[in-house]
């Protein structure tokens, strides 16, 4: 478990009165078949937050990349069907390791996390054509390449999409660093 999350944990407890392991038992409990339905499930029945509710809802599913022992099986499950975008994943692993020592890459089940202090970005491929960046990039205006995200909730506030390798420009890097620096 990362600082950060044990952090959560031990706030989660002070905030609720309840342990991550009987959270994870109630959530278990209602049988949910989605981790919206239990982001929902917490947030109006429970009060949580977003981060926590996303926290147990990842645990109680075993989705994050702290209940699996090995970290490339989640990425190698993003990328069946999908294996032409893992180039264009490792050339933007590659150009944000530049960016510092203290860049965590967390993989989740459906995309990376890319965390400095907090999450500065995501990378995942969305569709068959269509990779993902999402970028935290509050207040930023959008530009060609740079859209706003307007889903209430979101993690990110941006996303750039690409569609091969030939896509990551300087534009696409700058952006990256932007939010990593963002996030220090």
């Amino acid at each position: 478990m990362t600082t950060a999350e044990t952090t959560m944990v031990e706030n989660l407890h002070k905030n609720t009165g309840k342990t991550l392991e009987q959270w994870i038992a109630i959530v278990r409990r209602e049988n949910f078949e989605k981790h919206g339905e239990i982001i929902k499930f917490l947030k109006t029945e429970h009060a949580f937050t977003y981060g926590f509710a996303n926290l147990v809802a990842h645990k109680a599913r075993s989705s994050d990349a702290g209940s699996v022992e090995d970290k490339n099986e989640l990425i190698a499950k993003q990328y069946q069907g999908k294996e032409h975008f893992e180039a264009l994943y490792e050339k933007l692993i590659a150009e944000i390791r530049q960016f510092g020592k203290d860049v965590e890459i967390a993989p989740k089940k459906a995309y990376v996390s890319l965390r400095r202090k907090k999450q500065f970005a995501i990378l995942q491929p969305a569709t068959k054509t269509r990779f993902e960046i999402g970028l935290n990039l509050k207040g930023q205006e959008p530009t060609s390449k740079l859209e706003a995200i307007t889903k209430a909730n979101s993690m990110c506030s941006h996303k750039i999409n690409l569609s091969n390798v030939n896509d990551i420009d300087e534009e696409v890097i700058a952006w990256l660093q932007t939010a990593y620096d963002n996030a220090g």
